[in-house]
């Protein structure tokens, strides 16, 4: 149902152009809207009014007419008589129904992502509903997901609808803290077009709301009935960039490498491997600034140079430390393959530890 703020700024925006004083009920005679200076109409009136089959009246000097939606009606127009008074009330009628119209597709459209992002529509439902919505059914598309705090969601909505400008995109949201984001694509947007949106949501948000979100996207779909598809891949993105990749704020399923596979395994699987791995040793144990000296390691790809320089440390104190953490666990580091070995189990670690606290 449409809002009554929504008539209340409908009828004082013709006032001001048409002079006339205006008054919108309810289906039972309850006012919901008037301008300032509209006269009183008796409930009895009304109800004679609404019980007839006219779709217009006059009574004690007004002019009353119906709106109705579906064949039912919603409201009643009271227009205060005067010059044109007549015409004047047909238009406020039309224009109050067009926004009934424009207001439930909306509130249907929404319903329609919703439900399609959740995998609620059978596939022949898909594309009947969205050619009795107007949704194109042949497009590309791309899913954003857009996490925030939930007291902060509403004005963060509010902002990335703004910044949607084509009528084939759509925001909508499925929770308290994830604003969903589908994305009408062009033929010629590259790769670096997609990115630079997932950028532009962290720092419109940033700027404009001082909010710190995290942004994640699917991959590019083709038709209407791989948006859940992208969907499922944005939040999977965001949930894997949690545990593998904390300090980044924008993750794109295709970058989440093996993170991703990581994140599919079983937790018991992973407790095996770990295992294996390192015996009774747990990461836990090993000294912090040893497992910081790893990844950094790890980040300038095994260069012993480049690291003990980024470190400010001698190159020799850096051996020591790799050499320690051999001890320890029997990998060295220098060798690729056992590299790759601590690499996967520090994810695997990190990886339990998230289920675990979820």
């Amino acid at each position: 149902m449409i809002s009554n703020h929504i008539i209340q700024n409908c009828i004082d925006e013709i006032r001001t152009i048409s002079k006339a004083e205006l008054t919108v009920t309810d289906a039972f005679g309850n006012t919901i809207a008037r301008t300032e200076d509209a006269g009183d109409t008796e409930k009895p009136v009304l109800l004679e009014f609404m019980n007839s089959p006219a779709a217009f009246q006059e009574l004690k000097g007004r002019l009353l007419f119906k709106i109705n939606e579906d064949d039912q009606l919603s409201f009643i127009l009271i227009v205060d008589a005067g010059d044109d008074a007549f015409l004047i009330g047909k238009m406020t009628v039309c224009q109050i129904q067009n926004l009934i119209i424009a207001y439930r597709d909306r509130i249907d459209k929404n319903s329609f992502y919703q439900n399609l992002i959740l995998d609620n529509l059978l596939l022949v439902d898909i594309y009947n509903r969205a050619q009795k919505l107007h949704i194109e059914a042949v497009m590309p598309r791309i899913v954003y997901v857009i996490e925030v705090l939930p007291d902060k969601i509403h004005n963060a909505h509010e902002l990335i609808k703004e910044l949607m400008s084509s009528q084939n995109d759509h925001v909508t949201s499925v929770d308290e803290t994830h604003i969903i984001v589908i994305k009408a694509l062009t033929d010629n947007e590259t790769p670096e077009d997609i990115d630079n949106m997932a950028k532009m949501f962290v720092d419109m948000t940033g700027s404009e709301l001082m909010i710190n979100a995290r942004v994640s996207y699917g991959t590019v779909v083709n038709e209407i009935k791989g948006i859940s598809k992208s969907y499922k891949e944005a939040i999977m993105a965001l949930d894997v960039g949690k545990i593998f990749y904390a300090g980044k704020k924008i993750i794109a399923y295709s970058a989440l490498g093996i993170g991703r596979l990581i994140y599919q395994l079983p937790v018991n699987l992973c407790h095996m491997f770990l295992k294996e791995v390192l015996g009774d040793v747990r990461l836990d144990d090993i000294d912090d600034e040893i497992l910081t000296t790893v990844d950094k390691f790890f980040e300038n790809s095994l260069n012993v140079s480049e690291t003990s320089r980024q470190l400010y440390i001698h190159r020799n104190t850096l051996v020591y430390r790799i050499e320690k953490l051999q001890k320890a666990t029997g990998l060295d580091v220098r060798i690729f393959d056992d590299a790759l070995t601590l690499k996967i189990a520090t994810m695997v670690d990190n990886y339990i530890r998230f289920t675990e606290n979820q």
